[in-house]
């Protein structure tokens, strides 16, 4: 899958993140960065950041971990994260 990041009032899409990436932590480390370069050059607002992932085979613990500073940046500049798991097939 791929992370959007979009304005909600019009919908804008403002980024368009590891396509085809289905790992969890991997799509983290991206939005992270993502957000560390972007800071500066978005005006706070209401956006919606949407990570779409799928569960790891066997899965039974750890995984990713999103850190304080994305939270900071995250709601400062007011982006809702939103967790979108779909299947493995």
């Amino acid at each position: 899958m791929s992370i959007y990041v979009k304005n909600e009032s019009g919908n804008e899409r403002l980024a368009h993140l590891a396509k085809e990436d289905w790992e969890l932590s991997s799509q983290i480390v991206e939005l992270e960065k993502w957000l560390t370069e972007n800071e500066s050059v978005i005006s706070p607002g209401a956006y919606t950041a949407d990570i779409g992932f799928s569960m790891r085979k066997n899965a039974c613990g750890g995984g990713a971990i999103l850190s304080v500073e994305a939270m900071r940046i995250m709601s400062k500049l007011g982006i809702k994260l939103y967790l979108s798991e779909y299947p493995d097939d």
